[in-house]
């Protein structure tokens, strides 16, 4: 009886291209020239032959694995890799076994590499720290998240952080350029496929490798020795920018599309906006955040922005993708346009400071309601005087804070848009309560009760 075959035991698939060209020396690794230039930090270790503990920190595709497994290899130390999304603190332990095994016996030092640190727990970093300390490994984490918010401060503060950027399209093209000639010799490629291959791959070396080699196994299948801009149009389905809902280019593009409206840049504002809804970001998301915008950023010195912002929102919810996305994109431009002022936001946050460290003061008695007798007899509401009854329905010198509170002028409004008309009101209303009952009030009272003569 013929057995079946075993899972585990059948023969490798083929390396993935981008595995085959994984650098094997330092002039090898494209990109990141702020770290591994000349008089660069990590070009400086590499020369001095000491390894230190680090965090790298960057995208998927920009060289942090290559980079680990080049000082395994240029300080002569054992290599253990443990990917966080699976390793728990059983498998740290067991690293930690196997690094104190090769101590002994072979005297050679072990580089830990865990890639995707940010997944760890804290029980699993906490545990890598006891070993950092002693010197039996030299940590090397990778993640592309934040390492401030996603890494314990004590393993934080034990490890350099470097951060990896984003390769250029040159640093793309060279790549591109070594992998055909070196294994796809059998191919050409159009000047524009390669562009766009290029751009699509956003920075990311894996992914242009790997489309690279999706695109060649396609062609080799079709009998084509040429690849042009139609065929990879055929071959490639629409992918999207490179974009984490959750992570750090999410936050760090809400914020540009936020400042770009602040600083008045509808370009910017619409450039943002779009590479977020390209990316795949929730509209309605979007549609909240540019009402806080209209809040916090316009204010009162144009309050026909929040209603813009809101009917945007309103809007999208009526109509969706992608008909909705054009009232998100104009309420974008307004508010950039829009007169911009923070002062109704810097007004609340300095009560809310105030409110959230004083005393509890009682209401003042004039302001007091009186639904009853009692509360009448105890002198709630008196001396209150209505202000719609006051010339030019304005009690002037009447007081709304609590007795012995001086006035904070939390309130400073802009000189821009509808606030410069509210400056002024303000300023004619605080002249009056300074000289109340004086002619200027009289003048009000008679203008105010003088009959229509229409």
């Amino acid at each position: 009886m013929r057995e079946k075959p075993d899972l585990f035991s059948q023969a490798p698939r083929e390396v993935p291209l981008a595995e085959r060209l994984r650098p094997t020396r330092l002039s090898e690794v494209a990109g990141q020239a702020h770290l591994l230039g000349e008089g660069r930090p990590l070009r400086l270790a590499f020369e001095a032959g000491r390894v230190h503990s680090m965090i790298l920190w960057g995208p998927p595709g920009v060289g942090k694995t290559t980079l680990a497994r080049l000082m395994a290899q240029g300080f002569s130390c054992e290599f253990i890799a443990l990917s966080a999304v699976f390793a728990g603190v059983k498998d740290i332990r067991a690293a930690m076994g196997a690094a104190q095994e090769t101590l002994d016996a072979r005297g050679r030092a072990t580089i830990l590499f865990v890639d995707e640190i940010h997944r760890f727990n804290k029980s699993q970093q906490d545990a890598l720290l006891p070993y950092v300390e002693s010197g039996l490994i030299t940590f090397i984490g990778a993640t592309t998240e934040n390492p401030s918010f996603e890494v314990n401060a004590a393993l934080l503060s034990r490890a350099e952080v470097y951060v990896l950027e984003p390769l250029s399209e040159g640093d793309l093209e060279t790549l591109a350029a070594r992998a055909q000639s070196q294994l796809l010799s059998d191919l050409a490629f159009d000047d524009a496929a390669m562009s766009a291959l290029v751009r699509h791959a956003d920075g990311d070396a894996r992914r242009l490798l790997n489309r690279l080699e999706h695109v060649a196994s396609a062609a080799r299948a079709a009998g084509r020795a040429r690849v042009d801009l139609a065929f990879l149009g055929e071959t490639l389905s629409a992918s999207l920018r490179r974009f984490d809902k959750a992570g750090d280019q999410f936050y760090d593009q809400i914020s540009a599309l936020h400042k770009s409206v602040r600083g008045s840049s509808p370009d910017a504002a619409l450039y943002w906006l779009a590479r977020m809804l390209d990316g795949g970001a929730d509209p309605r998301y979007l549609a909240r955040r540019i009402v806080r915008m209209a809040w916090e950023d316009v204010g009162l010195a144009d309050p026909r922005a929040l209603a813009i912002a809101k009917d945007a929102a309103d809007t999208f919810d009526r109509l969706g993708s992608p008909e909705g996305e054009l009232a998100l994109a104009q309420a974008v431009l307004y508010l950039a346009a829009a007169p911009k002022s923070n002062a109704g936001y810097l007004a609340y946050q300095r009560a809310r400071a105030f409110v959230e460290q004083d005393q509890s003061r009682p209401v003042p008695l004039h302001l007091r309601n009186a639904p009853t007798r009692l509360m009448k007899t105890l002198g709630h509401g008196a001396d209150y005087r209505y202000a719609h009854d006051e010339p030019g329905g304005f009690a002037a010198g009447q007081t709304y804070l609590p007795e012995g509170m001086e006035a904070p002028g939390w309130y400073q409004p802009s000189p821009r848009g509808l606030e410069a008309k509210i400056a002024e009101r303000l300023a004619e209303l605080r002249e009056r309560d300074r000289r109340p009952g004086t002619s200027e009030d009289n003048q009000t009272r008679a203008r105010d009760e003088r009959p229509n003569e229409e």
